[in-house]
């Protein structure tokens, strides 16, 4: 599925958090923000998702505006049935269990309950016998287990597209392998389009087919990354930040 933005502009007051005359993400591409905190990654992925509202310009998914009015009801809800995110904790309801949360995703997007066990079997090298089972609340999980979730969560419907702000977060270092491997694997055989936020630029580095460098909400840089050929001019910028 894919993404298109046309002169898309987000202002803090007088502070520009997000300038992006045009960009085009394509289908079936696997494709990482990096930048500096206040870069504009997280403003860029809300815009996406139309949870904040864009001073200027639209997000096409699939053809649709996100953000088209609700007089239109079948155009502003259609995308969101193919796209899986997680941005942060917000996203969860703190008052389920992890099996409450899957099964109230499943009944959402009209996956039967028998699929949603079936496919969280894919998830179990994520979860280490923690999450299913353990019959406490979300609120009660340490954050590197809420991140988990909250994954599992986006990737649970097989979606078209997937979002993800730093997914790394929290994670101990198997954990982060096993999330990179998912993400991959998931872009490979669903042919999802993917956009991964991080800081972490081995991960994006290893698996993004491109990678986006973004300073101070504008796009500096769009890097082919074939067999992690964008390594080394995203560490001379970093080292040059530093």
């Amino acid at each position: 599925m894919e993404l298109k933005i046309k002169q898309l502009k987000k202002t803090y007051g007088e502070k520009v958090a997000l300038d992006i005359p045009e960009l085009n993400i394509y289908s079936g591409e696997l494709v990482g923000l990096v930048g500096n905190n206040g870069a504009g990654k997280t403003t860029l992925l809300r815009l996406i998702l139309d949870l904040i509202k864009a001073d200027t310009g639209h997000v096409y998914s699939g053809g649709i505006d996100v953000a088209a009015p609700a007089s239109k009801p079948q155009e502003c809800e259609a995308w969101k049935l193919y796209t899986g995110s997680f941005i942060d904790g917000r996203f969860l309801i703190d008052f389920y269990t992890p099996e409450e949360y899957f099964t109230l995703i499943g009944r959402l997007y009209g996956i039967p309950q028998a699929t949603i066990d079936e496919r969280l079997e894919a998830f179990k090298p994520l979860m280490h016998d923690e999450i299913l089972g353990t019959k406490k609340y979300l609120h009660d999980f340490s954050e590197g287990n809420r991140q988990k979730i909250g994954i599992i969560g986006a990737m649970l419907i097989h979606p078209k597209v997937l979002l993800l702000d730093e997914p790394f977060n929290y994670l101990d270092p198997s954990s982060q392998i096993v999330v990179a491997r998912l993400i991959q694997q998931m872009n490979r055989e669903h042919g999802t389009t993917v956009l991964i936020s991080s800081h972490n630029l081995n991960f994006v580095s290893d698996i993004s087919t491109r990678i986006l460098l973004l300073e101070k909400g504008i796009v500096i840089k769009d890097l082919s990354n074939n067999e992690g050929s964008a390594t080394q001019e995203l560490n001379d910028y970093f080292n040059a930040e530093a």
